[in-house]
């Protein structure tokens, strides 16, 4: 019969050498990531060659089949990559909101049209102005507008006029009959203040004030006096300029531990007047699905600036084959949207994509240290989470994850926070032993015996909670093995995500239910901080194994050394990379000779194909449960 395995391999054997977009789909056939590619067959074989990091390798664990489309050009990539998104909703692709779910301002398409702020963008012929970063700076800017320009403020035209027209807010067509001509004139001059023309009319105003006051028209002068004020307290909060006086938005990006930052600062009239950031979990390369969040971002978009900025690849990924370049981005994006895309490298502009990359980075910082700083809502989450699950508090917690690639050196791993600080001389690093292939739930089984096997036969402390990584099946394996084989009755929780991959639950129970925990509580955050823990420490055992597996079967290969020379070399020398810059006298304090000692320095030094560098640095095998 055949199998995924089989079907995946077949069809990466006819990956074509052209750029298109690629779906990955799991076991129920749904669209799970959506990517593009310069060269499909390498970006696409990529997922299941090597080993991976935590985000990725939870991606590859649930690809069973995939599809692509070939596309003329890597600008065609880019705008069907963002369709396929939109169209999917993958759970582990960047899920940027709708951009009609940021706010405009809209003058509507009407006889007698009025400003309002709306969150949907159609075809009706209305103008619109934005995207705003919230909807306070989209209000506080109607307020300005309707304050100088009477426009109806109605939704339906009442009997007679209303309060905004004796406060001078209001033209009054329900009662007056109003010229066409004046309206025109009222657009075009918000037209020009919110394309950048409002200190010009502030100007103006300031004149109107000055001759009002000489005529003894006080009240008058005192609103148009009130009404600079409004344009200064409004449109000047201000802190960085550029003297060339264009409308951009500039971006800015920041990575670590799986999760990406976006800072957009919104630059008009050549001064940053707002700015916006996005925090969400990524899985493809951090640069393109930075890019994906730019193109979702001004996708359907009908108020484009002058010009976008983008930053270069940052280092931790400038070293990526398979990623996009930042001359393509920029060809790229602003082929599709016709604005000019620029990658600022020097003088001021810089400045501006480094500070987006700078406050994008300290959102990320912010986002991971909330929690320790403050040493009182820790201890409050423990003794809360506790009254979530319906327990005592939670004092000590030990939280597993399973790691492998296609079933490839299968690992678990276990940490333990202890009243909520990990400690680290309690984690445990696990070799599967009887599981073939990648089955979480038989894994879970595993370790869960052989743990609290262990903690039984030697009296250890059992914790008060045990935190698995998933949701229903592994949670039932492992009640399964405590109560029914061991046992054992430990509160066990899982953490689970949904189809969007937008927010967690946290389950429990037999048969496992969802706990309405708040997301933005600190019991939240601290099975978060559990849970990237222990995925780390899973993620880094699993490469130190595929590395150490690479390293013995490289030395087994050369004539003359077995498994007992192998550890001896290892452990005199210390890694792989050592024992090929040694010199053949180096050999002799383990009892090698000089003939052996030539033949595996030649054998090392000599081959075509080199282990890669993770390989290279590690360190003689050490002991695991």
């Amino acid at each position: 019969m055949e199998t995924y395995h089989d079907v995946i391999r077949g069809k990466l054997a006819h990956l074509p050498d052209k750029p298109g977009c690629y779906l990955m789909k799991n076991e129920q056939g749904t669209v799970i990531y959506v990517g593009k590619a310069k060269v499909l067959k390498n970006r696409v074989r990529s997922y299941f060659t090597g080993s991976h990091n935590a985000k990725t390798q939870r991606l590859v664990s649930e690809i069973r089949d995939f599809e692509y489309i070939v596309t003329a050009n890597n600008v065609e990539a880019l705008i069907l990559e963002c369709n396929l998104i939109k169209k999917f909703y993958p759970r582990y692709n960047v899920l940027l909101k709708d951009d009609k779910s940021f706010p405009y301002i809209k003058i509507t398409n009407e006889a007698h049209p009025r400003l309002e702020v709306t969150r949907r963008v159609v075809k009706d012929k209305g103008k619109y102005f934005g995207p705003y970063p919230n909807a306070y700076a989209a209000q506080e800017t109607k307020k300005l507008l309707d304050r100088l320009y009477p426009l109806r403020k109605c939704r339906t035209l009442p009997d007679k006029v209303c309060l905004y027209y004796h406060i001078g807010q209001c033209i009054a067509p329900c009662e007056y009959e109003v010229d066409p001509g004046e309206y025109e004139r009222m657009i075009q001059e918000i037209i020009r203040f919110l394309g950048g023309g409002h200190k010009q009319i502030r100007k103006e105003l300031e004149e109107k004030m000055m001759a009002a006051a000489e005529e003894l028209q006080f009240e008058r002068a005192k609103e148009l006096r009130d009404q600079i004020a409004y344009i200064d307290a409004v449109m000047e909060k201000q802190n960085i300029t550029v003297a060339d006086m264009v409308d951009r938005d500039v971006f800015g990006y920041a990575v670590d531990k799986g999760w990406m930052c976006v800072q957009i600062l919104y630059m008009r009239q050549g001064k940053m007047v707002e700015r916006h950031a996005s925090v969400f979990p990524f899985y493809g390369e951090a640069y393109d699905d930075f890019l994906s969040y730019v193109a979702q971002f001004y996708s359907d978009n009908p108020a484009l600036p002058k010009e976008i900025h983008l930053p270069g690849k940052q280092e931790e990924t400038a070293d990526s084959e398979s990623g996009t370049s930042t001359e393509e981005a920029a060809h790229s994006l602003e082929a599709w949207l016709n604005v000019k895309v620029r990658i600022p490298q020097r003088g001021v502009k810089k400045q501006a994509t480094d500070m987006a990359c700078d406050n994008a980075r300290v959102a990320l910082e912010e986002k991971f240290k909330m929690i320790e700083r403050d040493e009182s809502r820790t201890v409050k989450a423990v003794e809360a989470l506790g009254e979530w699950l319906g327990t005592a508090p939670v004092r000590r917690i030990e939280a597993f994850d399973n790691s492998n690639i296609q079933g490839v050196e299968p690992v678990s791993a276990m940490v333990v926070f202890t009243n909520g600080k990990p400690d680290r001389k309690e984690y445990r690093k696990y070799k599967i032993r009887t599981v073939k292939g990648p089955d979480d739930y038989e894994t879970m089984r595993e370790v869960v015996r052989r743990r609290y096997e262990r903690v039984l036969k030697e009296g250890l402390p059992q914790p008060d909670l045990i935190v698995v990584d998933g949701g229903k099946g592994q949670i039932s394996a492992a009640v399964d093995v405590l109560e029914n084989e061991l046992g054992l009755f430990i509160p066990v929780c899982g953490l689970v995500k949904d189809d969007k991959h937008r927010t967690a639950q946290l389950m429990t129970g037999d048969p496992p239910e969802v706990v309405p925990l708040p997301r933005d509580s600190q019991e939240f955050y601290l099975l978060q901080r559990i849970q990237d823990e222990v995925h780390r420490f899973a993620i880094t055992f699993h490469r130190e194994r595929r590395a150490k597996s690479m390293v013995a079967s490289r030395l087994d290969s050369i004539p003359g050394v077995g498994e007992k020379r192998r550890k001896q070399l290892l452990k005199h020398f210390g890694s792989l990379k050592k024992i090929k810059e040694a010199q053949i006298e180096d050999f002799k304090p383990i009892g090698i000779g000089e003939k052996l000692a030539r033949t595996i320095l030649d054998f090392l030094n000599d081959a075509e194909e080199q282990l890669p560098s993770q390989g290279d640095r590690e360190q003689a095998p050490d002991q695991q449960s």
